[in-house]
């Protein structure tokens, strides 16, 4: 999506619960962390994966590590390259395009899914989603907000009561992490979010699945037409 400067991921201190969550296993556990430092902005497109690093920090032999990096790699989140080794995948700009509309629609379809069946209860948790980004955005604190943003649509699609489109919806996203934390870096573009989201609530609150949907599918349209704003500056 944009040039960056190849660099070995430094590794963070070791996780304390590793040691509690003994039900897990390896390769599961450095998946889930990788990803989360994709997330975090911890590691960026481009950065090294060392084997050795990471086997180091979790304790553990390479097996595993490899285990984690072949399931990451068919994620579509890291790339192996002969004789360098594995790399942080790096979004081009036609993949963010087909990943943003591929992820408008199972947006809309959440939306359609949600509008009917969705609980006072539930309207309520969301208002109380809307409360938390806003108060994120006014500190100015983007990786609370994109930590926040992400659980919002999350929370969505997950209340929409389809097991599968809930699945499809977190490997795209997965692969989103990848380039949208551009798009939270700076406040550019919080506060017409912010309202989209509450249009999106407010549609939701009339139970009409159009309209929910449509709201929806426009704020992640949105989302890329501000992301390629920011990048072509």
């Amino acid at each position: 999506m944009h040039p960056t400067s190849r660099r070995t991921a430094r590794m963070p201190a070791p996780l304390s619960q590793l040691e509690i969550l003994q039900t897990r296993s390896v390769p599961d556990l450095v998946r889930e962390e990788i990803v989360r430092l994709i997330m975090t902005g911890e590691l960026t497109a481009g950065d090294k994966l060392n084997e050795l690093d990471f086997a180091q920090r979790f304790r553990v032999s390479r097996a595993p590590i490899r285990e984690a990096f072949r399931a990451l790699e068919e994620a579509g989140l890291v790339k192996l390259e002969k004789n360098r080794g594995v790399f942080v995948r790096e979004i081009t700009q036609p993949e963010a395009q087909e990943l943003y509309e591929l992820r408008a629609t199972l947006a809309e379809m959440a939306g359609r899914q949600l509008a009917p069946r969705i609980t006072t209860a539930e309207l309520a948790e969301l208002d109380g989603w809307l409360v938390r980004l806003s108060q994120a955005a006014s500190l100015g604190d983007m990786a609370q907000y994109f930590g926040l943003n992400i659980g919002f649509h999350d929370r969505m699609v997950e209340m929409a009561g389809n097991a599968t489109l809930l699945e499809f919806y977190r490997m795209v996203i997965g692969r989103m992490h990848l380039m949208r934390r551009h798009n939270f870096s700076v406040s550019l573009g919080s506060e017409q979010s912010q309202a989209e989201h509450r249009a999106i609530v407010e549609a939701l609150k009339t139970g009409d699945p159009v309209r929910a949907g449509a709201a929806m599918h426009t704020h992640v349209t949105n989302g890329y037409r501000r992301l390629s704003a920011l990048l072509q500056r």
